[in-house]
């Protein structure tokens, strides 16, 4: 079912889902609009509103609802999903194409109730056209498809180790070298919070640990025990919040 709603003094609108789309985005509660008409033709209610946009005074949409509604064409490449509208239209748009699918290199993607809050935290603006919003496709794949990478073959860090050593980095490296990694990959951690780049701050978090395993192996330690160790200590420890820093109990 299509509602056509009435904002007084500001706009004309349709929709199928009047909760989401007037209340919860667009901030208004029940006895603050109208529903002028309703109806599961698309058709009409997308004719409908333009006649009663012009009469009204209002701005009048340049697209009808339908064709806004038939034509949510996401264009997937390697790197991203970029979607046909702008950051602040976007959450609008994908309530209206719940169920909306898509290909991509990293497998089929959906529009859900579940991936939609996802997809507005990590959407970004097309530098190329500000009307146009993406994201990055190896994110949405970690978040929704990906097996955690604990629970896949063994133990994660066996995997990194055993890709450390196949690459020569135990033969001709050392925990020396590996630190001065750590803080390249620490600096790129620093720029990627900075710029708020949930893909990079993913990225370089990944990056440092693959690292410490790394320093910990230079060093005759499995990091999964320096891991244990360190949580033995903090589960402990008494203290306080302060300045958003937990300050441990001086004993």
């Amino acid at each position: 079912m299509y509602y056509l709603y009435h904002i007084p003094g500001k706009k004309i609108g349709v929709t199928r889902d009047l909760n989401t789309r007037v209340t919860l985005i667009q901030g208004y509660k029940e006895n603050e609009y109208e529903v002028l008409e309703q109806s599961d033709d698309i058709d009409y209610i997308s004719d409908r509103e333009i006649e009663l946009q012009k009469s009204y005074g209002y701005k009048v949409d340049r697209k009808l609802y339908k064709n806004l509604f038939n034509k949510m064409e996401i264009n997937p490449t390697e790197q991203t999903s970029t979607f046909p509208v702008p950051v602040n239209k976007l959450k609008g748009r994908l309530m209206d194409n719940i169920g909306l699918q898509w290909r991509t290199y990293h497998g089929q993607f959906e529009i859900t109730e579940q991936t939609i809050p996802w997809i507005m935290a990590n959407v970004k603006t097309s530098m190329y056209n500000e009307d146009r919003s993406y994201i990055y496709n190896k994110a949405y794949y970690e978040a929704f498809i990906a097996e955690p990478a604990v629970d896949k073959q063994g133990n994660v860090f066996d995997d990194i180790r055993d890709w450390a050593h196949s690459k020569g980095i135990y033969a001709s490296g050392s925990s020396g070298v590996q630190y001065l990694k750590l803080i390249e990959e620490a600096g790129e951690l620093a720029e990627a919070l900075l710029k708020k780049d949930k893909a990079e701050i993913q990225d370089a978090i990944g990056d440092m640990v693959v690292v410490l395993t790394s320093i910990a192996k230079f060093e005759d330690m499995f990091i999964e025990d320096c891991i244990k160790s360190a949580y033995d200590v903090i589960a402990k420890r008494t203290g306080k919040m302060v300045n958003g820093t937990f300050v441990k109990d001086e004993n």
